[in-house]
């Protein structure tokens, strides 16, 4: 179990979070939703490390592994989806295990391509696959569907519950419905 407790972070005299406090169940998805400029972003940045909290306490988060789905898709865009992919992959991963994880999420004929050359829905499954490729303890993702059309995200989406079934994933999304979608045990609000 992964407990937040009283969490608050400022940017000078703005609050973005104030004493929040939740569970994440081991092994579950726990979905995180709120307003644009709620604090959602900044919370998934402290749990991942990348940012200092002013104040709270954070329990079961030290020493495990990440793996993390930014809002920004954070590509090597000089590099083949493949070679993205393999980054975080452990080494005995094989390229035919991420060819067949392109197919899943409907992503065809592009493995060679460099990824500046792809459109940003392409983009944003590569950088999915590589974070679900990748070993972690926690999966953050945060809007990880975003600018997928409606076909792409089902394929997508039902990938993802594969890969992540008995993980503990954090999921950030603005859409209920996405939430919805998987299987969620714990939705969590910010104001």
């Amino acid at each position: 179990m992964f407990k937040i407790e009283n969490l608050s972070k400022s940017y000078g005299e703005k609050t973005v979070l104030s004493q929040f406090s939740a569970v994440l169940p081991e092994g579950e998805i726990t979905c995180l939703m709120g307003a644009s400029g709620s604090g959602k972003t900044t919370l998934l940045r402290i749990l991942t490390g990348l940012e200092n909290k002013d104040s709270g306490s954070l329990e079961g988060f030290s020493g495990k592994k990440i793996s993390v789905v930014f809002q920004e898709d954070r590509l090597c865009e000089n590099l083949s989806p493949i070679a993205n992919i393999r980054l975080c992959a452990p080494n005995d991963c094989k390229k035919e295990e991420i060819l067949m994880g392109m197919k899943a999420v409907g992503l065809f004929d592009c493995e060679k391509q460099p990824v500046r050359e792809l459109s940003g829905g392409m983009k944003r499954r590569i950088a999915l696959l590589r974070a679900l490729f990748s070993t972690y303890d926690i999966l953050y993702l945060d809007e990880p569907f975003q600018g997928l059309d409606e076909e792409t995200k089902k394929l997508t989406t039902q990938y993802f519950k594969e890969k992540t079934s008995g993980k503990t994933v954090f999921f950030i999304t603005h859409s209920l419905e996405e939430c919805k979608s998987l299987p969620v045990t714990n939705i969590l609000r910010l104001p």
